[in-house]
Order: structure tokens, then C-alpha cells, then sequence
């Protein structure tokens, strides 16, 4: 029973060594096309975000400009925040105090995707369609 216990230990403590912690920052998206993407917390602090291709296309949509905004990844220094990567699922909007994890649906194909622009079949615009994360489809 004490190995037991000892080895369960030792299996948390190593799992919690080797896994970063994930934090969020929220706020508004500054969206200056000239500058690099950045996020106005609360408290209006500015804080740098850094991401992949597909996260930035995210930062830079201008239909985000009004909505209260959550990335999940990790601070990096002093005002830089990195967001996990797009496949991850890590940008989020709050509507009527719900988190909604940010997507994007093309009417004409119905295929989902989780950064902006033209829907990889027909090349139409896909729309902006933030949703449940629990949803089935979001996953």
C-alpha cells in the first residue's frame, strides 16, 4: 500500500513538473494594423500577443473589435503573452457572460474552421460563428 501511494505521488508530482501552465488574459483587442497584436486588459494594461499564422488572422478580425476577448496560453515577460496554438482551441469571446469559443462557418459548405477567411471548398467568406465550446462540432 505505501508503494502504491508512493509511486501515485510520484506519478502526480512528475505530471505536474512537466505540463506548463496554462493562463488566460482578457480584455479588448487593440486592432492597429500598422502595430503588432495586442490586448487591452481591464485594468488597461497593454500586453503583446504572440501567436501562430492562423491565431494572428484571429487577432487582426475586425469583426472582433467590440467583444470581450480571452486567449489561453502563457506570459512569455513583462506584457507578452504567447496563445496556444490554433488546433488547441485557445481564443475565446464572452456574450451575456458566456465563454464562446471563436469560429468561423461557411454557409454554402457547412464546414467549420477556427481562423478567418475563405472556406477551403467554395472560396466564399466564411462567418463570423462563435460557439459553445461543448458543442459536438467544436472539438
Amino acid at each position: 500500500m505505501g508503494r502504491r501511494l508512493a509511486l501515485g505521488f510520484l506519478v502526480v508530482s512528475l505530471t505536474a513538473i512537466g505540463a506548463p501552465q496554462r493562463e488566460t488574459v482578457r480584455g479588448h483587442l487593440a486592432q492597429d494594423p500598422l502595430k503588432p497584436p495586442a490586448l487591452i486588459t481591464r485594468e488597461g494594461k497593454t500586453v503583446a500577443l504572440e501567436g501562430d499564422e492562423p491565431t494572428v488572422a484571429v487577432l487582426r478580425d475586425l469583426r472582433l473589435k467590440d467583444e470581450e476577448f480571452e486567449a489561453v496560453g502563457e506570459f512569455t515577460g513583462q506584457g507578452r503573452f504567447r496563445i496556444d496554438p490554433i488546433h488547441e482551441r485557445a481564443l475565446f469571446i464572452y456574450r451575456g457572460g458566456k465563454r464562446l469559443v471563436i469560429t468561423y462557418w461557411c454557409e454554402v459548405c457547412g464546414i467549420r474552421t477556427y481562423s478567418p477567411g475563405r472556406c477551403v471548398c467554395c472560396q466564399q467568406e466564411t462567418a463570423f460563428d462563435p460557439r459553445d465550446p461543448a458543442l459536438a462540432n467544436v472539438q
